[in-house]
């Protein structure tokens, strides 16, 4: 019985120190090269990033190599895809589309949180000192296994320039 007491009590203590490290909030800081993840309120973690090649300004179209500013969510959690795991992000959002269709241009898409790619990959390029993506935002491959453990579809992530 004592056995059985002791096992319910590490499994309510674990699960409570699981579910407390999960993420809520992600903001990413384009200026600052850093995304920060939050749960309720409080920061959890903190990575630095590397961007689009050219991450200065608002994604405006396809092709631009901007990564984009607004308020997204994650829209898809991706474990098949060119790079070690990503979060598809919900870009373009209303807005993005319309922005880009005034100025008779496609907003693009496929913007994602990720690790670094699966193939091709060059440490001299592919690094944290060099803004390489094509607009997304890239971690290294151990914080990505971080951040896809403990975010879920859904969550709300806010790019600031």
């Amino acid at each position: 019985m004592k056995k059985i007491t002791l096992l319910t009590i590490v499994l309510l203590v674990s699960s409570k120190i699981l579910l407390a490290n999960k993420v809520d909030f992600i903001i990413i800081n384009k200026e600052d090269r850093q995304v920060t993840l939050y749960n309720k309120g409080k920061e959890v973690k903190s990575f630095s990033i590397s961007l689009g090649f050219e991450p200065l300004g608002k994604k405006i179209k396809k092709g631009d190599g901007k990564t984009p500013e607004g308020l997204y969510h994650i829209e898809e959690k991706l474990n098949q895809s060119a790079f070690y795991l990503a979060l598809k992000i919900s870009y373009p959002n209303p807005w993005d589309i319309r922005r880009a269709l005034n100025l008779n241009h496609h907003p693009g898409g496929q913007i994602m949180i990720h690790g670094f790619p699966n193939n091709g990959y060059d440490l001299k390029y592919h690094n944290k000192l060099n803004d390489w993506t094509e607009g997304c935002i890239a971690l290294s491959n151990k914080e990505m296994l971080y951040l896809w453990e403990n975010a879920s579809k859904g969550v709300p992530v806010l790019i600031r320039k």
